[in-house]
């Protein structure tokens, strides 16, 4: 909580929305995968999402069995590699798509 007393708003409507706006685009964290290979580019599958914060990062896997904090993005694989697949770190995106049906359809060509 603030010590800070006003009684008028410092910002109008628009620009307190554009000061959080701000404030939300330059801590947000970076998206990551962590994506499991079986062999040699033969099969794989998401295993666990994460974020990287600026001092640490946070992943959960995909079907919730595992929590796990680090410092580096890079620490989790670790985590993830049991012998029978090897783990990679995959960054998602900024301009990905929010809502499942702004996606494109699976087997779409995403760069064409």
């Amino acid at each position: 909580m603030s010590d800070h007393i006003t009684t008028e708003p410092l910002w109008d409507e628009r620009g307190f929305a554009a000061f959080l706006r701000g404030l939300v685009e330059d801590d947000a964290p970076r998206l990551f995968a962590v994506g499991l290979e079986y062999g040699e580019r033969h099969d794989a599958h998401v295993a666990a999402y994460g974020m990287a914060f600026e001092d640490h990062t946070e992943v959960i896997s995909c079907d919730g069995s595992l929590r796990v904090q680090t410092v580096r993005p890079e620490d989790v694989l670790r985590h993830f590699d049991d012998g029978s697949a090897k783990a990679r770190l995959l960054w998602l995106s900024e301009s990905l798509p929010t809502k499942p049906s702004e996606r494109a359809p699976q087997g779409a060509d995403r760069d064409a």
